[in-house]
């Protein structure tokens, strides 16, 4: 099939569509398009000869106006499952291990003693939108043994999780973990969907790892809750907003480890993309659903 890229030329995801026998063109000529903007610049009207549109993101919050001008199928990118779902891990156990030592953070050793927690010592996890990230994440945490506990849009049973649960019934969910990590869609329904009711029902030893987007925590209700003790700390790879400014009191609470949304990187995707995308169009041509497919009125 011959595609176009834009607005940038990815030369990893080309050398890798050219060697599945796919052919860069101009988009009045290609049968797809690899969409790696932010919205600002999508070729709308879109030519009636691009049939679906591959885009380099999970999330697609940023570009849900632009795919209800367009009658094209639209794909996400299925790569993340991998680099995210070590990231979480490796957010969770910092918010778990890695406290920098009295000084500016806690007031002495035995405060940081007293914080300190264990994934392994008869722990819930709680991963709020287990999808493909959230499987792999079940997989990765199956070494440390926690009870997990998986919501997802359907209620349909995850592989591998103790409990699943439907988003529908997500505040029986709350009073249950000791840990909740986000990866939900962002969505009307799920903006905000941690506020300060859900904090006063999460056990006040709970800590909250986000690596979907920001706005699924009301920042100023997480404050709150950090400063009352209602919850003893979060991991944040994403927030609202973003990036966040210098003087944010977030960047000193040193219950809060952040990172600046790189759960996944560009590079990565780039590396990955062009594979992901010839999967996309062997099975579009061959009439099969395409996993990754967008629902636009869903939102993800």
């Amino acid at each position: 099939m011959k595609y176009a890229m834009l607005p940038e030329q990815w030369e990893e995801s080309i050398e890798t569509l050219q060697g599945a026998g796919h052919e860069l063109s101009e988009l009045s000529d290609a049968d797809f398009l690899i969409y790696n903007g932010d919205g600002s610049d999508f070729p709308l009207p879109l030519p009636e000869n691009i049939k679906f549109v591959q885009i380099p993101s999970a999330g697609v919050d940023h570009l849900l106006d632009v795919m209800k001008e367009t009658d094209a199928i639209w794909s996400t990118a299925g790569v993340f499952d991998n680099t995210v779902a070590e990231s979480t891990i490796a957010l969770l156990l910092a918010q778990l291990h890695a406290h920098r030592y009295v000084n500016d953070t806690f007031s002495s050793y035995e405060e940081v003693q007293d914080h300190k927690s264990y994934l392994h010592e008869d722990k819930t996890v709680a991963i709020i939108g287990a999808g493909g990230i959230g499987k792999r994440l079940i997989t990765m945490l199956s070494g440390f043994g926690p009870r997990i506990i998986a919501v997802n849009r359907s209620g349909n049973a995850v592989p591998g999780a103790d409990e699943t649960y439907p988003i529908s019934e997500v505040d029986k969910v709350w009073p249950e973990a000791d840990y909740f990590v986000l990866i939900a869609p962002l969505t009307p329904q799920t903006h905000h969907m941690v506020n300060k009711n859900v904090f006063a029902q999460m056990p006040n030893h709970a800590v909250v790892v986000n690596v979907g987007r920001g706005p699924l925590i009301s920042t100023e209700d997480l404050l709150a809750a950090l400063d009352s003790g209602e919850i003893a700390g979060a991991a944040l790879d994403v927030t609202e907003p973003e990036p966040l400014p210098d003087d944010h009191p977030l960047w000193k609470d040193p219950r809060v480890v952040i990172t600046p949304h790189i759960a996944n990187t560009r590079n990565s995707v780039r590396r990955h993309l062009g594979a992901h995308t010839a999967k996309v169009a062997a099975a579009f041509e061959a009439g099969e659903e395409i996993p990754t497919r967008v629902d636009p009125n869903a939102g993800y």
